[in-house]
């Protein structure tokens, strides 16, 4: 069925995009809701590059052509690119600002898919009717944990805290109730298993391929924060992809490893090379990454249990108060981790050279680990999707414009239709799909985040369109509305 839909898109839009027959719009008898006019439009499944026009009806694309088409209301967009908009399949804090700042930065779709929340149905649920953008979220191992534990409800926190329910093996009945609401938020709606095993160390090798199997039974992926980086045996970056890859072939359960760079460090490119092994026996394994040399944390988290330093390779030094660019000592890092609040930290621990070879390998889609809270956070929230246009396309020439527009929609967009058919409709630029379009300037987007000013939007995105509904004009958030939920219906 999946590829029957596919042909047929293709065959419409090789009719109304061809040299030669066109049909919608070549007289002006066909009028759109709306035309994006005069772009160069990319679509990287098609590998369509040219200066096209798009019209859209009812918050679909309706006709790419090379004859100009009425609309009820016009975009110019000569001289600027027009792509599919860009899907973030790692974002952690889903409230109105992030998601202006994703928005300003290309981002149609945001979705938390590598911890997950609490409460699956109350995400949705405060959601609905309010989304600049499309959202979204992952059932969650490490709240599921916590809630197995009877931990009580935390604000604002992206994780549970290091505790018995996060460093202890499970007991039987806890791994029942760990199991009761996992399965409870992919009932919800959950589009895959949130697993963040650096954060729940207790997590025995069995408890993983246990979830992996749950995923199985319900045909989703397991996004994975891996367990451990560094180079030391145990738990070295190497050994802790290995664990999953293999828990993913023991269940047949859809694996997708967050942010190969840090999780990897100098070992990322012998991580990819062990994924593409994967693929090339016939897993389903996808990767991810973002274009930054310091990663962020909560200080309170397992990540920073005792011999954290030996586990990772890296010191006190090496982690900063985001605000001031306070670097910790012994002293300075026990008076933050004692403090009851949580307490986001900047951790730098990868070298340009690796970042860059992790972006430029063909496996890895781009996403954010967004962190923002009351303006606080990493620059990733605000700039990842303009940096990777700005460094790796247009300054550095290290990826063609098409292969990173592929690595910010489509690919994402592939990840996603495993588990969700609609997502057929997105990262494309192709009749019938979703009208969420990216309408930017090549010579001049731009990140301007930095790591004492995270919340600095991104330039250069002139249009970006969610459901053919206008969220930015001329760089500016509208107010509107238009996001809608991407979510799981059991039986797909």
């Amino acid at each position: 069925m999946r590829d029957r839909h596919r042909v047929a898109w293709l065959i419409v839009l090789a009719i109304t995009t061809g040299a030669g027959a066109f049909v919608a719009g070549q007289g002006s008898s066909v009028s759109y809701d709306l035309v994006v006019r005069g772009g160069r439009v990319i679509d990287p499944e098609t590998g369509l590059d040219a200066v096209r026009d798009v019209g859209i009806t009812g918050g679909r694309i309706a006709a790419i052509s090379e004859q100009p088409l009425a609309g009820r209301s016009t975009l110019d967009a000569n001289g600027l690119v027009v792509s599919p908009g860009f899907i973030d399949l790692h974002s952690h804090v889903n409230d109105d600002a992030t998601y202006r700042l994703a928005a300003l930065d290309g981002v149609t779709t945001a979705l938390e898919l590598e911890m997950g929340v609490p409460d699956v149905a109350a995400f949705y649920e405060r959601r609905n009717g309010r989304a600049l953008i499309n959202y979204g979220t992952a059932a969650s191992h490490a709240w599921s944990r916590y809630a197995a534990y009877g931990g009580p409800p935390i604000d604002g926190a992206l994780m549970p805290p290091s505790s018995k329910a996060t460093d202890t093996p499970l007991g039987h009945g806890q791994w029942r109730a760990l199991r009761r609401h996992l399965e409870q938020g992919l009932a919800e709606g959950g589009l895959a298993v949130g697993m963040g095993l650096v954060y729940t160390p207790g997590a025995t090798r069995n408890e993983v391929v246990d979830v992996f199997r749950v995923a199985a039974a319900h045909h989703v992926p397991v996004f994975v924060h891996t367990r451990s980086s560094g180079r030391t045996e145990p738990g070295s970056s190497i050994e802790s992809v290995n664990e999953v890859i293999g828990a993913a072939a023991i269940s047949g359960a859809a694996l997708h490893l967050v942010h190969i760079n840090s999780s990897c460090l100098a070992d990322a490119p012998e991580c990819l090379r062990m994924i593409g092994g994967a693929r090339a026996h016939g897993l389903d394994v996808t990767v991810e990454a973002y274009p930054y040399v310091a990663g962020m944390t909560d200080l309170k988290s397992a990540f920073f249990n005792p011999g954290w330093q030996q586990r990772v390779g890296i010191t006190e030094h090496e982690i900063a108060i985001p605000e001031t660019g306070e670097r910790l000592t012994p002293a300075s890092f026990a008076r933050y981790r004692a403090q009851p609040a949580p307490r986001l930290v900047l951790i730098y621990m990868n070298p340009q050279a690796v970042v860059d070879a992790v972006i430029r390998d063909p496996q890895t889609m781009i996403a954010t680990d967004a962190v923002m809270q009351d303006g606080k956070g990493h620059p990733r929230a605000a700039g990842t999707f303009a940096r990777v246009l700005a460094r790796y396309v247009r300054t550095e020439r290290m990826l063609p414009l098409i292969e990173a527009v592929r690595k910010m929609s489509l690919m994402p967009a592939q990840r996603l239709e495993t588990m969700l058919p609609e997502a057929r409709r997105k990262g494309r630029l192709q009749v019938g799909a979703d009208a969420d379009i990216d309408v930017f300037d090549l010579a001049s987007v731009s990140d301007r985040a930095t790591y004492t000013a995270p919340a600095e939007p991104s330039v250069g995105f002139r249009f970006v369109l969610v459901n053919g509904t206008l969220v930015v004009r001329d760089g500016r958030v509208l107010d509107a509305r238009p996001g809608r939920a991407l979510r799981r219906q059991e039986g797909e």
